[in-house]
């Protein structure tokens, strides 16, 4: 099982970092970071009723998918890509850093965060704390918690730890019963996201956010991920309760991103730029 493989692979990798120093190290880098920016904040003053809160992903590869485009096996930009997502209205962006199966590395988050002015999230398997540093010291403003990937007492650590980074949390859940250790464990949870994608085989099925929305109270931010590649998905999903979308696999392979954010968030090119242009003013 994939998500099986990658947390043995993530132990491993974990034994190599966790050397006498690294952590002191770490914690002295942060001194020196600015504070995070405020992601929940950012993703929640960007929704709309009419479109849902994109925070688009950064991404070389996926297991399932290899190599998202021809050129990236040869040069692979993120703040390229970051900068393209920011100019066409994304709320944030969602870098992914883990190495053995995404082809992915922290340094891609702190190019991202040292060049473009978004809110980031750091996607990664996260299931020690030195990864929560990592998180800090690379420029993260929020991290992701898989709940399929921890067992409770690692979630109450890793949340209280990241709050202690002022480092904002997404909660991704896969099952109800996942949701209901969010809701019971974490009450101050507020970013709650649903992946529609199995983490076991690595299908995708939006009913799974169908579902499991149902099950979260009306004060939390929904968010979706995996599976959104049209507008009659992003349609879907809100009227599901979500109101953020998570992007990746659909942008990178587009021809044309903007098109394609301005095709999900049900937006004309002349929509786009009057909404664009309130924010650079401070309207929404």
């Amino acid at each position: 099982m994939i998500l099986d493989r990658i947390l043995e692979h993530k132990t491993a990798e974990l034994r190599r970092k966790k050397t006498r120093g690294y952590l002191t190290s770490l914690k002295g880098t942060i001194a020196d970071r600015p504070e995070p920016l405020d992601f929940l904040n950012a993703v929640q003053e960007a929704w709309a009723p009419d479109s849902p809160t994109l925070i688009a992903e950064v991404k070389k590869a996926s297991p399932s998918q290899g190599v998202m485009r021809p050129e990236f096996r040869d040069r692979f930009d993120p703040v390229a890509i970051a900068r393209t997502y920011q100019q066409y209205g994304t709320a944030a962006v969602s870098v992914l850093t883990d190495q053995d199966f995404f082809q992915g590395h922290l340094n891609n988050l702190a190019l991202v965060k040292d060049h473009v002015g978004l809110p980031a999230l750091n996607k990664e398997f996260i299931v020690d704390e030195v990864q929560v540093y990592e998180s800090r010291a690379y420029g993260a403003d929020a991290i992701l918690l898989i709940v399929a990937a921890l067992d409770r007492v690692q979630l109450d650590d890793l949340h209280a730890i990241a709050r202690g980074l002022a480092l904002d949390i997404l909660f991704e859940t896969h099952h109800e019963r996942e949701v209901d250790v969010v809701l019971e464990r974490i009450p101050d949870a507020i970013l709650i996201g649903i992946n529609n994608r199995d983490l076991q085989t690595f299908s995708t099925d939006l009913a799974v956010t169908d579902r499991l929305a149902r099950r979260i109270p009306s004060d939390k931010f929904i968010l979706s991920e995996s599976g959104i590649r049209e507008r009659a998905d992003v349609l879907r999903i809100a009227e599901a309760g979500a109101r953020a979308m998570l992007v990746g696999e659909s942008l990178l392979r587009a021809d044309d991103v903007g098109a394609k954010i301005r095709d999900l968030r049900g937006m004309t090119q002349e929509t786009h730029e009057a909404r664009q242009a309130a924010r650079d003013t401070g309207w929404r």
